[in-house]
């Protein structure tokens, strides 16, 4: 691959999952294996069951997505935008939720006290944590707010790096969050029997499902021109991805894979790189028997015995930001020159490279899995050399 002025390096992370506030806990809790799954029961009429929440209560989403940028920014190093700068800067970010804990709360307003509305509801749009963002940050160029499903998250970043390649935005700030923690999720989960009953447990023998989480990551996304000019730090960089759906059910994956197969070869193709270029590989894990098994048949087939990383069994399903925190960490491990575990992981019921315990390892191309209810297929390729 040849350098030109349109590669994309990320040089700011937030990272909020249950296991922390800050990408830096969420790396050294990670690190050190721990999980933020808990028994918890935010609704008196709802049963209790494991959950992964960052508070004692549903977190808000809009101050949380306010927060992810404010230390996204602040970890780039980036001064408030004059008004050149500010329509450069452009914003992609998305939610498969959005602010459901608010249309839930409206609901039941119009129930108990009919013809009354909320005067907040424009705020609740699904658009609206895109807006957040911008006004967080200032950013008065481009702003996306995709969704698809438990890809959105890499959906979002890969627009946003498409953004800068073609010349619209000199930098943006993508990513994805979720506040999944709701009536409706919980009842509708469980009604399908995706939730487990006691933990997150990804590629395991003894799996159940998975576990809501709450969370989301917001990465600063700039040329590598205007971040090498700014002598800005570097995690790595934004190389290509690959999207496609199935076209076959709600919730069920196409049983052949093709697509999803199809996916991780797009990925492979645009970002110039051969399957045995890849030194590790993060998973979507979700924990759920139809999605590790996949996930197992496409690494077997395509990726060999490249590192296997799975996070959830950690932070739980952050839905449509778990594709954005898993770009986050994938950054970090790049970044940092190591591996991180499969948290939840004793018994494994594939044959694959699994990292069991945190490693240094020399990793320069790395892939990043989402895959979402009605079959969205999503990689991602980061390397950590901006020359690549």
């Amino acid at each position: 691959m040849t350098a030109s002025n349109q590669d994309v390096v990320v040089t700011g992370i937030g990272l909020t999952t249950a296991l922390g506030t800050s990408a830096l806990t969420n790396w050294t809790r990670l690190v050190a294996g721990e999980s933020a799954i808990a028994l918890r029961q935010p609704f008196l009429d709802l049963a209790p069951g494991p959950l992964a929440m960052v508070g004692k209560s549903p977190i808000s989403l809009r101050e949380m997505t306010a927060q992810l940028a404010a230390e996204a920014w602040q970890d780039a190093g980036i001064a408030p935008l004059d008004a050149s700068d500010a329509g450069s800067c452009g914003v992609v970010v998305g939610s498969s939720r959005s602010h459901l804990q608010t249309w839930e709360a409206m609901a039941l307003q119009q129930k108990q006290l009919p013809g009354q509305i909320e005067e907040n509801w424009l705020g609740a749009l699904p658009h609206s944590p895109a807006l957040t963002v911008a006004k967080t940050v200032g950013a008065q160029g481009p702003l996306l707010a995709p969704m698809a499903a438990c890809a959105t998250g890499v959906w979002a970043i890969a627009q946003a790096a498409d953004l800068i390649r073609n010349g619209q935005c000199h930098r943006v700030v993508a990513g994805a969050v979720e506040a999944p923690i709701t009536r409706l999720p919980l009842a509708g989960f469980r009604k399908m029997g995706a939730l487990a009953s006691t933990g997150c447990d990804p590629f395991d023998e003894h799996r159940e499902g998975f576990v809501l989480g709450e969370g989301g990551a917001l990465l600063v996304l700039e040329s590598a021109t205007l971040a090498a000019a700014r002598k800005a730090r570097v995690y790595g960089q934004i190389l290509s991805g690959g999207i496609t759906n199935d076209s076959h059910h709600v919730s069920a994956f196409e049983p052949s894979y093709q697509m999803g197969h199809r996916a991780v070869v797009q990925c492979l193709v645009r970002s110039g790189l051969v399957a045995s270029e890849i030194d590790a590989v993060h998973t979507h894990g979700t924990s759920t028997a139809q999605n590790d098994r996949m996930e197992a048949s496409l690494i077997e087939a395509l990726l060999g015995r490249a590192a296997v990383m799975a996070s959830k069994g950690a932070s739980g399903h952050t839905l449509g930001a778990s594709g954005a925190v898993t770009v986050a960490l994938g950054l970090m491990s790049l970044y940092r020159q190591q591996l991180v575990p499969c948290v939840g992981l004793r018994s494994p019921d594939f044959d694959l490279n699994f990292v069991r315990s945190p490693r240094a390892a020399q990793l320069r191309y790395l892939l990043c899995f989402s895959f979402g209810f009605g079959g969205q297929n999503a990689a991602i390729a980061l390397s950590n050399d901006p020359a690549s």
